[in-house]
């Protein structure tokens, strides 16, 4: 099994630097571009199947990265890939002007996301990563999918709760930073191992 795994492309809110979770924000101009261009980048994968979270940016994403073969591609919606529910946190500012994480509880999810607290209403990362594990375990374990290439189009947090199940133990949950908009890691499975084949790719126009 071939699996890719693509965050959404940006939206206004990622612009804006609102907290943006489980908030169903639609796709930029640029992030639909960046989702072409991802797709063109991939156009030579044959997909067999495609999962991606509800959310339409997400979906967008995975439409616009099969292009063409969005009709033959089944496109399946799975909310354990959907992005971390930051409650009432949802649409709040956390980076000022310059940059700067002003926002104590986002500083904690950025800086040590295994001691963000659950926002009222939301979930923490140990939510995120339990339903995400489930997801995963579950596809890599489906003989029907073992010799398939596989798309996922899910979130920031989302991808790196995914990617918990690959890195080595003790790995830091951002591996270094959150993905890129549109970054592509590309996992081959076998036999239950999992392999990076690519990690956070972006393509350049």
């Amino acid at each position: 099994m071939r699996i890719y795994i693509v965050r959404h492309g940006i939206t206004k809110w990622n612009v804006l630097k609102k907290v943006q979770g489980s908030a169903d924000i639609p796709l930029a101009e640029e992030g639909i571009r960046l989702a072409k261009r991802t797709g063109e980048a991939l156009k030579d994968v044959p997909f067999d199947i495609c999962f991606t979270s509800p959310l339409i940016r997400a979906r967008k994403t995975a439409e616009l990265v099969l292009g063409d073969r969005l009709a033959v591609v089944p496109v399946i919606e799975d909310a354990r890939i959907q992005e971390i529910d930051f409650g009432v946190l949802e649409g709040t500012c956390f980076k000022d002007e310059k940059g700067n994480v002003i926002s104590e509880e986002m500083n904690t999810f950025f800086h040590d996301p295994d001691k963000f607290l659950r926002p009222s209403g939301g979930e923490n990362i140990q939510d995120i990563c339990k339903r995400t594990r489930d997801f995963w375990q579950e596809k890599i374990s489906d003989p029907a999918l073992f010799d398939k290439t596989v798309l996922i189009a899910s979130h920031g947090c989302a991808v790196r709760a995914l990617l918990q199940n690959v890195y080595p133990k003790g790995t830091p949950f951002w591996n270094g930073c959150v993905p890129p908009n549109c970054s592509v890691n590309i996992i081959e499975v076998t036999n239950g191992t999992s392999v990076f084949l690519a990690e956070d790719e972006v393509f350049p126009n």
